[in-house]
Protein backbone atom coordinates (compact mmCIF):
# COMPACT_ATOMS: atom_id res chain seq x y z
CA UNK A 1 0.00 0.00 0.00
CA UNK A 2 1.52 3.26 -0.69
CA UNK A 3 0.75 6.17 1.59
CA UNK A 4 0.20 9.60 0.21
CA UNK A 5 0.17 13.08 2.28
CA UNK A 6 -1.43 15.84 0.26
CA UNK A 7 0.01 19.74 0.71
CA UNK A 8 -2.42 21.98 -0.02
CA UNK A 9 -6.50 21.16 0.52
CA UNK A 10 -8.61 23.77 -1.28
CA UNK A 11 -9.74 23.06 -4.89
CA UNK A 12 -7.65 20.86 -6.72
CA UNK A 13 -6.34 18.82 -3.67
CA UNK A 14 -9.99 18.10 -2.25
CA UNK A 15 -9.45 15.95 -5.46
CA UNK A 16 -6.37 14.62 -4.84
CA UNK A 17 -7.63 13.73 -1.41
CA UNK A 18 -10.63 12.12 -2.68
CA UNK A 19 -8.60 9.75 -5.80
CA UNK A 20 -5.83 8.53 -3.12
CA UNK A 21 -8.62 7.74 -0.88
CA UNK A 22 -10.72 5.91 -3.25
CA UNK A 23 -7.86 4.15 -5.02
CA UNK A 24 -7.50 0.50 -3.88
CA UNK A 25 -3.52 0.47 -4.01
CA UNK A 26 -2.72 3.73 -2.06
CA UNK A 27 -3.63 4.95 1.54
CA UNK A 28 -4.26 8.67 2.58
CA UNK A 29 -1.70 9.22 5.42
CA UNK A 30 -2.46 12.65 5.95
CA UNK A 31 -3.23 16.39 4.92
CA UNK A 32 -1.22 19.44 5.00
CA UNK A 33 -2.56 22.76 4.27
CA UNK A 34 -0.59 26.58 5.80
CA UNK A 35 -4.44 27.24 7.33
CA UNK A 36 -5.11 25.40 9.88
CA UNK A 37 -8.61 25.25 9.70
CA UNK A 38 -8.94 23.89 6.21
CA UNK A 39 -6.12 21.25 6.96
CA UNK A 40 -8.79 20.34 10.06
CA UNK A 41 -11.45 20.11 7.97
CA UNK A 42 -9.78 18.12 5.51
CA UNK A 43 -8.43 15.56 8.22
CA UNK A 44 -12.08 14.85 10.72
CA UNK A 45 -13.81 14.52 6.67
CA UNK A 46 -10.82 11.81 5.59
CA UNK A 47 -10.67 10.53 9.39
CA UNK A 48 -6.45 11.63 9.03
CA UNK A 49 -4.10 13.75 10.86
CA UNK A 50 -4.24 17.11 9.38
CA UNK A 51 -0.89 19.62 9.58
CA UNK A 52 0.31 23.25 8.79
CA UNK A 53 3.81 22.31 9.18
CA UNK A 54 4.84 20.07 6.60
CA UNK A 55 7.87 19.31 8.09
CA UNK A 56 6.20 18.23 11.04
CA UNK A 57 4.25 15.93 9.31
CA UNK A 58 7.28 14.04 7.27
CA UNK A 59 8.65 13.98 10.70
CA UNK A 60 5.55 11.82 12.83
CA UNK A 61 4.03 10.24 9.75
CA UNK A 62 5.04 7.44 7.46
CA UNK A 63 4.46 8.57 4.02
CA UNK A 64 5.57 7.38 0.40
CA UNK A 65 4.78 10.25 -2.09
CA UNK A 66 3.86 14.15 -1.31
CA UNK A 67 1.08 15.32 -3.60
CA UNK A 68 1.43 19.57 -3.67
CA UNK A 69 -1.63 20.80 -4.88
CA UNK A 70 -1.22 24.27 -3.50
CA UNK A 71 -1.61 27.44 -5.96
CA UNK A 72 -0.67 30.87 -5.12
CA UNK A 73 0.47 33.53 -7.81
CA UNK A 74 -0.10 32.15 -11.68
CA UNK A 75 -1.22 28.77 -9.90
CA UNK A 76 2.04 27.81 -9.41
CA UNK A 77 4.14 30.12 -6.41
CA UNK A 78 3.60 28.08 -3.57
CA UNK A 79 4.61 24.85 -5.51
CA UNK A 80 8.40 25.13 -4.66
CA UNK A 81 8.57 24.88 -1.43
CA UNK A 82 6.70 21.50 -0.15
CA UNK A 83 8.29 20.37 -3.06
CA UNK A 84 11.86 21.05 -2.02
CA UNK A 85 11.07 19.68 1.25
CA UNK A 86 9.34 16.55 0.17
CA UNK A 87 12.34 15.87 -1.93
CA UNK A 88 15.02 16.50 0.45
CA UNK A 89 13.31 13.74 3.12
CA UNK A 90 13.71 11.38 -0.21
CA UNK A 91 10.06 11.28 -1.04
CA UNK A 92 8.44 10.73 -4.20
CA UNK A 93 6.83 14.23 -5.27
CA UNK A 94 3.87 14.58 -7.44
CA UNK A 95 3.38 18.86 -8.26
CA UNK A 96 0.30 20.67 -9.82
CA UNK A 97 1.22 22.39 -12.71
CA UNK A 98 3.09 24.87 -13.29
CA UNK A 99 6.10 23.16 -11.53
CA UNK A 100 6.26 26.66 -10.37
CA UNK A 101 5.54 30.14 -11.77
CA UNK A 102 9.56 30.95 -11.11
CA UNK A 103 11.59 28.90 -13.73
CA UNK A 104 14.34 29.33 -11.58
CA UNK A 105 12.74 27.21 -9.16
CA UNK A 106 11.12 24.72 -11.62
CA UNK A 107 14.75 24.11 -12.80
CA UNK A 108 16.07 23.82 -9.17
CA UNK A 109 13.27 21.08 -8.51
CA UNK A 110 14.07 18.93 -11.43
CA UNK A 111 17.99 19.06 -11.12
CA UNK A 112 17.48 18.38 -7.51
CA UNK A 113 15.33 15.44 -7.98
CA UNK A 114 17.60 14.16 -10.66
CA UNK A 115 20.82 14.66 -8.01
CA UNK A 116 18.81 12.24 -5.88
CA UNK A 117 17.27 9.92 -8.35
CA UNK A 118 13.85 10.82 -6.95
CA UNK A 119 10.33 10.43 -8.67
CA UNK A 120 9.17 14.08 -9.49
CA UNK A 121 5.84 14.09 -11.52
CA UNK A 122 3.56 16.59 -12.27
CA UNK A 123 -0.52 16.33 -13.06
CA UNK A 124 -0.46 17.56 -17.01
CA UNK A 125 -3.26 15.56 -17.28
CA UNK A 126 -4.77 16.35 -20.55
CA UNK A 127 -2.79 13.89 -22.29
CA UNK A 128 -4.37 10.69 -20.08
CA UNK A 129 -7.30 10.33 -22.60
CA UNK A 130 -7.88 7.25 -24.78
CA UNK A 131 -8.49 9.17 -27.68
CA UNK A 132 -4.72 10.61 -26.83
CA UNK A 133 -3.27 7.46 -26.63
CA UNK A 134 -4.70 6.35 -29.93
CA UNK A 135 -3.64 9.10 -31.30
CA UNK A 136 0.04 8.69 -30.25
CA UNK A 137 -0.29 5.21 -31.07
CA UNK A 138 -0.87 6.11 -34.54
CA UNK A 139 1.83 8.11 -34.48
CA UNK A 140 4.41 5.83 -32.80
CA UNK A 141 3.37 3.39 -35.73
CA UNK A 142 4.28 5.53 -38.41
CA UNK A 143 0.67 5.87 -39.47
CA UNK A 144 1.17 9.79 -40.32
CA UNK A 145 4.96 9.36 -41.61
CA UNK A 146 7.14 12.19 -41.10
CA UNK A 147 5.28 14.88 -39.07
CA UNK A 148 5.01 18.19 -41.09
CA UNK A 149 2.45 20.18 -38.57
CA UNK A 150 0.63 20.21 -35.30
CA UNK A 151 -1.91 22.91 -34.67
CA UNK A 152 -2.99 22.82 -30.73
CA UNK A 153 -6.01 25.17 -29.23
CA UNK A 154 -6.78 25.82 -25.69
CA UNK A 155 -9.41 28.17 -24.65
CA UNK A 156 -10.95 28.30 -21.70
CA UNK A 157 -13.02 31.30 -19.40
CA UNK A 158 -10.63 32.44 -16.48
CA UNK A 159 -11.25 36.20 -15.16
CA UNK A 160 -8.48 36.06 -13.04
CA UNK A 161 -5.67 38.72 -13.50
CA UNK A 162 -2.83 37.48 -11.03
CA UNK A 163 -0.11 38.78 -13.58
CA UNK A 164 -0.24 39.94 -16.96
CA UNK A 165 1.19 36.54 -17.64
CA UNK A 166 -1.48 34.38 -15.74
CA UNK A 167 -3.05 33.27 -18.82
CA UNK A 168 0.37 31.54 -19.87
CA UNK A 169 2.05 30.43 -17.11
CA UNK A 170 -1.19 28.75 -15.65
CA UNK A 171 -2.54 27.32 -18.46
CA UNK A 172 -0.40 26.40 -21.02
CA UNK A 173 1.60 23.57 -19.27
CA UNK A 174 -0.96 21.11 -20.85
CA UNK A 175 -1.52 22.70 -24.43
CA UNK A 176 2.45 22.66 -24.97
CA UNK A 177 2.92 19.29 -23.10
CA UNK A 178 0.23 17.64 -25.43
CA UNK A 179 2.22 19.12 -28.30
CA UNK A 180 5.49 17.65 -27.14
CA UNK A 181 3.51 14.34 -26.98
CA UNK A 182 2.89 14.43 -30.15
CA UNK A 183 5.74 15.69 -32.15
CA UNK A 184 8.45 16.45 -29.52
CA UNK A 185 10.57 19.03 -28.20
CA UNK A 186 10.02 22.57 -29.28
CA UNK A 187 13.38 24.43 -30.17
CA UNK A 188 12.26 28.39 -31.12
CA UNK A 189 8.77 30.48 -30.66
CA UNK A 190 7.58 33.46 -31.67
CA UNK A 191 4.59 34.46 -29.82
CA UNK A 192 1.93 37.41 -30.17
CA UNK A 193 -0.41 38.03 -27.53
CA UNK A 194 -3.67 41.11 -26.96
CA UNK A 195 -6.13 41.71 -23.82
CA UNK A 196 -9.66 41.30 -24.10
CA UNK A 197 -11.62 44.36 -23.51
CA UNK A 198 -11.27 45.42 -19.50
CA UNK A 199 -8.11 43.04 -18.93
CA UNK A 200 -4.75 43.88 -17.82
CA UNK A 201 -3.65 40.56 -18.81
CA UNK A 202 -2.17 39.51 -21.48
CA UNK A 203 -5.13 36.63 -21.88
CA UNK A 204 -5.35 35.70 -25.42
CA UNK A 205 -1.78 34.19 -27.73
CA UNK A 206 -1.14 32.75 -30.69
CA UNK A 207 2.51 31.17 -30.39
CA UNK A 208 4.30 29.91 -34.00
CA UNK A 209 6.94 26.96 -33.04
CA UNK A 210 9.31 24.71 -35.00
CA UNK A 211 9.86 21.35 -32.94
CA UNK A 212 13.63 20.32 -32.96
CA UNK A 213 12.75 17.59 -35.95
CA UNK A 214 12.08 20.41 -38.17
CA UNK A 215 8.04 20.16 -38.03
CA UNK A 216 6.16 23.59 -37.36
CA UNK A 217 3.23 24.16 -35.51
CA UNK A 218 1.05 26.69 -33.96
CA UNK A 219 -0.71 27.10 -30.43
CA UNK A 220 -3.63 29.00 -29.63
CA UNK A 221 -4.79 30.15 -26.22
CA UNK A 222 -7.17 32.18 -24.43
CA UNK A 223 -8.44 33.10 -21.10
CA UNK A 224 -11.26 34.90 -22.73
CA UNK A 225 -13.70 31.91 -24.67
CA UNK A 226 -17.18 30.24 -23.11
CA UNK A 227 -16.95 26.92 -21.13
CA UNK A 228 -20.40 26.14 -22.69
CA UNK A 229 -17.88 25.03 -26.41
CA UNK A 230 -15.20 22.75 -26.78
CA UNK A 231 -11.92 23.74 -24.89
CA UNK A 232 -9.46 22.21 -26.84
CA UNK A 233 -8.18 21.22 -30.44
CA UNK A 234 -5.61 19.26 -31.30
CA UNK A 235 -4.49 18.33 -35.06
CA UNK A 236 -1.46 16.18 -35.90
CA UNK A 237 -0.34 15.87 -39.71
CA UNK A 238 2.60 14.31 -41.58
CA UNK A 239 2.49 13.14 -45.13
CA UNK A 240 0.47 9.82 -44.54
CA UNK A 241 -1.55 10.83 -42.79
CA UNK A 242 -3.80 13.43 -40.00
CA UNK A 243 -5.02 13.61 -36.82
CA UNK A 244 -7.51 14.97 -34.84
CA UNK A 245 -8.18 14.51 -31.05
CA UNK A 246 -10.97 16.91 -30.47
CA UNK A 247 -11.81 18.13 -27.02
CA UNK A 248 -9.58 16.17 -25.27
CA UNK A 249 -11.43 13.09 -24.62
CA UNK A 250 -14.12 13.07 -26.80
CA UNK A 251 -12.80 11.33 -30.25
CA UNK A 252 -9.80 11.39 -32.27
CA UNK A 253 -10.49 10.52 -35.56
CA UNK A 254 -7.54 9.84 -38.29
CA UNK A 255 -7.18 10.33 -41.84
CA UNK A 256 -4.65 8.62 -43.98
CA UNK A 257 -3.98 10.22 -46.80
CA UNK A 258 -4.25 7.69 -49.45
CA UNK A 259 -7.75 5.95 -48.50
CA UNK A 260 -11.25 7.30 -47.96
CA UNK A 261 -11.28 4.79 -44.63
CA UNK A 262 -11.04 6.75 -41.37
CA UNK A 263 -10.09 5.18 -38.34
CA UNK A 264 -12.53 7.07 -35.33
CA UNK A 265 -12.42 6.64 -31.33
CA UNK A 266 -15.10 8.16 -29.71
CA UNK A 267 -15.74 8.52 -26.36
CA UNK A 268 -19.01 5.93 -25.85
CA UNK A 269 -21.41 7.23 -22.86
CA UNK A 270 -20.97 3.28 -22.11
CA UNK A 271 -17.81 2.85 -20.30
CA UNK A 272 -16.35 5.97 -21.44
CA UNK A 273 -15.24 9.18 -19.62
CA UNK A 274 -18.40 10.88 -17.98
CA UNK A 275 -16.44 14.32 -18.44
CA UNK A 276 -13.21 16.33 -18.08
CA UNK A 277 -12.42 15.75 -14.34
CA UNK A 278 -11.83 11.90 -15.22
CA UNK A 279 -8.59 13.09 -16.57
CA UNK A 280 -7.06 13.31 -13.22
CA UNK A 281 -7.87 9.69 -12.01
CA UNK A 282 -6.85 8.32 -15.42
CA UNK A 283 -3.31 10.41 -14.69
CA UNK A 284 -3.69 9.99 -11.08
CA UNK A 285 -3.70 6.20 -11.71
CA UNK A 286 -0.75 5.79 -14.59
CA UNK A 287 1.32 7.41 -11.59
CA UNK A 288 0.34 4.90 -8.96
CA UNK A 289 1.16 2.10 -11.65
CA UNK A 290 4.18 3.42 -12.45
CA UNK A 291 5.01 3.76 -8.58
CA UNK A 292 4.24 0.16 -7.81
CA UNK A 293 6.35 -1.26 -10.74
CA UNK A 294 9.03 0.66 -9.56
CA UNK A 295 9.45 2.73 -12.71
CA UNK A 296 13.22 4.63 -12.38
CA UNK A 297 12.32 8.40 -12.36
CA UNK A 298 13.85 9.47 -15.57
CA UNK A 299 10.97 7.25 -17.24
CA UNK A 300 7.81 8.50 -15.32
CA UNK A 301 5.37 9.30 -17.13
CA UNK A 302 4.50 13.10 -17.36
CA UNK A 303 7.67 14.07 -15.38
CA UNK A 304 9.22 16.98 -13.89
CA UNK A 305 11.28 17.29 -16.15
CA UNK A 306 8.54 17.39 -18.78
CA UNK A 307 6.73 19.96 -17.23
CA UNK A 308 9.81 21.86 -17.21
CA UNK A 309 10.35 21.74 -21.11
CA UNK A 310 6.95 22.43 -21.09
CA UNK A 311 7.45 25.92 -19.01
CA UNK A 312 10.79 26.57 -21.04
CA UNK A 313 8.63 26.96 -24.20
CA UNK A 314 6.40 29.24 -22.08
CA UNK A 315 9.20 31.86 -20.95
CA UNK A 316 10.32 31.70 -24.45
CA UNK A 317 6.88 32.62 -25.97
CA UNK A 318 6.39 35.03 -23.33
CA UNK A 319 10.26 36.68 -23.88
CA UNK A 320 9.33 36.73 -27.43
CA UNK A 321 6.11 38.90 -27.05
CA UNK A 322 8.24 41.32 -24.70
CA UNK A 323 10.30 41.25 -27.74
CA UNK A 324 7.84 42.10 -30.26
CA UNK A 325 7.50 39.07 -31.84
CA UNK A 326 10.86 38.23 -32.10
CA UNK A 327 11.88 34.55 -32.74
CA UNK A 328 13.23 33.26 -29.35
CA UNK A 329 15.48 29.92 -28.75
CA UNK A 330 13.80 27.45 -26.11
CA UNK A 331 16.75 26.26 -23.62
CA UNK A 332 17.26 22.62 -24.43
Amino acid sequence: MIKVAVVGVNNIGKIHCEAYRRHPDTELAAVCDLMPERAEAAGRLHGVPSYSDLRELLARESVDVVIVATAGVEKGSHHYEPAMIALEAGKAVFVEKPLSNNIDEARRMVAFARERNLVLACNLNHRFTPAAAKARELVDAGKLGTLLFLNMRLTIQNPQEDTEWLHMRALHPHSIDVMRYFAGDIKCVQAFMTKAPGRSSWSTASVNVQFASGAVGHLTGSYDMSMRHPIEFCEVAGHEGRIIVDNVYESMTYYPHHSDELTVVRNSIFGGMNGFDDTFGRRIGCFIDELKAGVKPERITASGADALAAQEVIEAAIRSQQLGGAPVTVPS
